[in-house]
C-alpha cells in the first residue's frame, strides 16, 4: 500500500519524502463514527493498491444443525459476521442472521427446533440472547443486563444462562425455557465475575457451574436443579485451571485439566471426592479442547504444540489414541460432534485462510465445508512462519512466530514489526493474518509475534511468570531478549523496527518504547492501558478482582506505588519515538481514557501521537468499514515512520 505519489515505484521499503496534503478528490471517505485525530487523509489510490487484501472473508464452524444436518457457520458478507446455514460441503451460505452487530455465536436445541445467539451494541460486552423464529430475531433477555448464553438442557426444554440483572455486576445462574422468556428463574446467585453454566448432567438433575477466578484458578460447583443447591467440587486452597469440561452420556464428568501437572491432561473428575484421574496426557503440551460424541465412543481433543494444533481422538473402548493428519497445520478451533458422528473444527492458518471442516472419527477422513474468498488473491502463496526460540534474560525459554517475506521478491534487509499479543494470558499462534499480508507480501515488511512469559500454551508455571507487579516488566525484558536475537538476523535491517500490540500487547508496546526506543522507530498500540491504577479503577466493576490477580491491587498501598512506577503515562515524557493509538469509545475492558491520557502526555512532549478513535466500537474494531480504514491508517503511519530510511 502506497499513496498516488508512489505510483510507479518499486514495492519496496525506501527513502520517502512526505508530501503534503492530498486533494479532497483524491482521498478515502472516513467512516462516519470514526475520529481521525492528526492522522493524514488516506489517499484513493492507497484504497485501490489494498483492495484485494482488504477483500478477504473467513468462516467459523458454529454448530450442526440436528434437523438438515447442515453447518452452523459465522461469515460476513457485508460489513460485521452473521450466522449462515451451509447445507453440504462447499455449498452456498445461507445467510440466517442479518443484525448491524457481529454474531459469531449460536446453539440449535438438541432436536433442532430453535437456534438461540446473542450480540451486543457497538461493542459494549452488553450482550443480548435472541431466538431466530420465522427468520426474525426475538429477544429473550432484558435488553438492558449483560447476559452470556450457556448449554441446553439434555432434553432440549431448559437452558442454563448467565445474567448481572440482579446486582449489574456479576452473573448470576439462570435458567429459562426459551419458548416462554418470563420463565426465566434465578438458580444461583454469584459474588463474582467470572460465574458461567457450563454443562448439564445426562439426565438434566445436575448442572456444572464454572467461576473463574484467574487463568491457573477455575472453581467449579455442582447444582441440584430441583433443590437449587450447590455443592462445591474444587478445593480454594489448591488453585487449577481447566479448558474444557464436559459430562459424557454415562455422566461421568471429563476435563483438561492441571491438577496434579504444569500442563492440562484429559482425565475424569470423581463427582463423589472431587479427585482428577488423567487419562491422556501430552507430557510438555496442553490439551486445550475437546469434545464427546453423543454415543459416548469418542473423545476429540486438541492440543497445543507451541501455538500449532494437533488434533487427536481418543477411542473410549479401546483406550487407543490417534492422530489426524490429513489437517492443514494451523490453529484449530470450536471442537463439537454432530449428533450423527461427524466432528466439526474451524481451521486457521496463514496459507489456507479461516475455514470450516469435518473430521470422521471413524476413518480420520477430512471434509473441507467452506472455502473464503481472500480478494482474488491465492492464500497458499502467503508465507508460512517459523519458530524462533531463545532463552531470555534468566535463561528462561520462549519462542514466537516469524512470517518473513518472499526474498526472491523482497531483497536485502527487511524492516521488521514485533506484534505482541493481549491477555496478558493470550498466545501467539500461527493464523491467518488478512490485510497483514499485504505488509510481508507487498512492502516486504518482517512481523514477530512473540510469545513472552505470562503467555498460555506453555504449562501453568510459564503463565505465572509475570503475575502482580513486581514481575510484571520481567515480561518487557523478554522482548528485549527477542530484539538482541533478531536484530542479530542478518536478513533483519536493525535500523528500522517497530513495535506494536493490543489490550495488554498495547501496554507492552508503550513499555517497549519506554525501555527499547533507541533501538526502535515507532509504535502502534491498540486499546491498551497506559497506567494500571487508572485502568483498575475503571475498568467495568465486574472484571475488577480478576485483573486485580494479574496485575496488582490498586488499593493496597505498595502495590499502587509500584503500578504507578511501572505504568507508562508515568514515564510518557521519555517517548522520543512517534506513536499511533487506536481506541474503541464503548469498551468496557479498556477505557478510552487509556489512550486519551497517553496521546496528551506524548503530545505534551512534542512527539508525534496519532489517536483514532472509533465512536461504535468496543475492544477492538469489528466492523469491516472500520477496520479497513484503522489498517490504512496504520498504513500511512509505518510509510512514514518506520520505512523511510534515515
Amino acid at each position: 500500500m502506497k499513496r498516488k505519489w508512489l505510483a510507479g515505484m518499486l514495492v519496496a521499503a525506501t527513502t520517502i519524502a512526505w508530501p503534503g496534503p492530498a486533494l479532497a478528490e483524491d482521498v478515502a471517505p472516513r467512516p462516519a463514527a470514526l475520529v481521525a485525530d492528526q492522522i493524514p487523509a488516506v489517499p484513493l489510490d492507497m484504497v485501490e493498491r489494498t483492495r484485494p487484501y482488504m477483500e478477504y472473508r473467513t468462516a467459523s464452524f458454529v454448530d450442526w444443525d440436528p434437523k438438515s444436518r447442515a453447518m452452523l457457520v459465522s461469515t460476513r458478507f457485508a460489513d460485521t459476521s452473521q450466522l449462515h446455514r451451509v447445507a453440504t460441503p462447499m455449498g452456498q451460505r445461507e445467510q440466517l442472521t442479518f443484525a448491524g452487530e457481529p454474531v459469531y455465536s449460536g446453539d440449535y436445541a438438541p432436536d433442532g427446533s430453535t437456534l438461540l445467539f446473542e450480540k451486543d451494541s457497538g461493542g459494549d460486552e452488553v450482550n443480548q440472547i435472541y431466538a431466530l423464529a420465522s427468520g426474525r430475531p426475538q429477544l429473550l433477555t432484558d435488553g438492558s443486563s449483560r447476559n452470556s448464553l450457556g448449554p441446553w438442557s439434555s432434553s432440549g426444554r431448559m437452558l442454563a444462562f448467565g445474567s448481572n440483572k440482579r446486582t449489574g455486576l456479576y452473573n448470576d445462574i439462570y435458567l429459562m425455557n426459551p419458548a416462554r422468556p418470563e420463565s426465566a428463574r434465578m438458580l444461583i446467585a454469584s459474588t463474582g465475575g467470572g460465574w458461567f453454566p457450563i454443562d448439564f448432567s445426562p439426565d438434566d438433575q445436575l448442572l456444572l457451574v464454572f467461576n473463574y477466578v484467574s487463568v491457573s484458578d477455575n472453581q467449579l460447583y455442582i447444582i441440584d436443579i430441583a433443590q437449587g443447591t450447590s455443592r462445591k467440587l474444587t478445593d480454594s486452597s489448591k488453585p487449577v485451571g481447566y479448558d474444557g469440561l464436559k459430562f459424557a452420556p454415562d455422566g461421568r464428568l471429563w476435563a483438561a485439566s492441571d491438577d496434579g501437572s504444569d500442563v492440562k491432561r484429559l482425565g475424569i473428575v470423581n463427582l463423589e471426592t472431587s479427585l482428577f484421574e488423567p487419562v491422556v496426557d501430552e507430557k510438555i503440551w496442553d490439551i486445550t479442547d475437546f469434545d464427546i460424541s453423543q454415543d459416548g465412543r469418542w473423545i476429540a481433543f486438541e492440543v497445543n504444540h507451541a501455538g500449532r494444533s494437533v488434533l487427536k481422538f481418543y477411542d473410549m473402548q479401546s483406550g487407543r489414541v490417534r492422530s489426524v493428519d490429513g489437517l492443514p497445520a494451523g490453529v484449530i478451533s470450536g471442537v463439537k460432534f454432530a449428533p450423527w458422528g461427524e466432528l466439526g473444527i474451524t481451521l486457521n492458518s496463514n496459507q489456507t485462510g479461516s475455514d470450516a471442516y469435518s473430521v470422521n472419527p471413524e476413518t480420520l477422513a477430512v471434509t473441507r465445508w467452506t472455502k473464503s474468498e481472500t480478494g482474488g488473491l491465492d492464500s497458499a502463496a502467503n508465507v508460512a512462519p517459523e519458530l524462533v526460540e531463545i532463552e531470555s534474560f534468566d535463561g528462561e525459554k520462549m519462542s514466537g512466530f516469524l512470517y518473513r517475506p518472499d526474498p526472491d521478491r523482497h531483497k536485502g534487509k527487511r524492516p521488521l514489526i514485533i506484534n505482541i499479543h493481549g491477555g496478558p494470558e493470550g498466545q501467539a499462534t500461527p493464523r491467518f493474518l488478512g490485510r497483514d499480508n499485504y505488509l510481508i507480501n507487498e512492502l516486504g515488511i518482517a512481523i514477530f509475534y512473540p510469545n513472552v512469559r505470562g503467555s498460555t500454551g506453555f504449562g501453568k508455571r510459564f503463565v505465572a511468570l509475570d503475575n502482580g507487579p513486581w514481575l510484571r516488566e520481567n515480561s518487557v525484558l523478554d522482548i528485549g531478549a527477542f530484539l538482541d536475537q533478531l536484530r542479530g538476523d542478518r536478513k533483519i535491517d536493525r535500523k528500522r523496527i517497530a513495535v506494536t500490540g493490543g489490550s495488554y500487547g498495547g501496554y507492552m508496546t508503550l513499555a517497549s518504547m519506554l525501555r527499547y526506543g533507541k533501538r526502535l522507530k515507532a509504535g502502534l498500540e491498540t486499546v491498551g492501558i497506559s497506567n494500571f491504577v487508572t485502568f483498575l479503577e475503571n475498568t467495568q466493576a465486574y472484571r475488577r478482582d480478576l485483573r486485580r490477580m494479574e496485575y496488582g491491587d490498586e488499593r493496597i498501598p505498595e502495590q499502587r506505588i509500584k503500578l504507578e512506577e511501572i505504568s507508562p503515562l508515568v514515564r510518557a515524557s521519555e517517548i522520543n519515538i512517534p506513536l499511533m493509538v487506536v481506541t474503541g469509545a464503548n469498551d468496557p475492558r479498556v477505557p478510552a481514557s487509556e489512550a486519551e491520557q497517553i496521546v496528551a502526555a506524548v503530545r505534551a512532549n512534542g512527539q508525534p501521537a496519532w489517536h483514532l478513535l472509533a465512536e461504535n466500537e468496543g475492544h477492538g474494531f469489528r466492523k469491516k468499514a472500520n477496520g479497513d480504514y484503522q489498517f490504512w491508517a496504520s498504513l500511512i503511519f509505518w510509510q512514514k515512520y518506520l520505512l523511510e530510511e534515515e
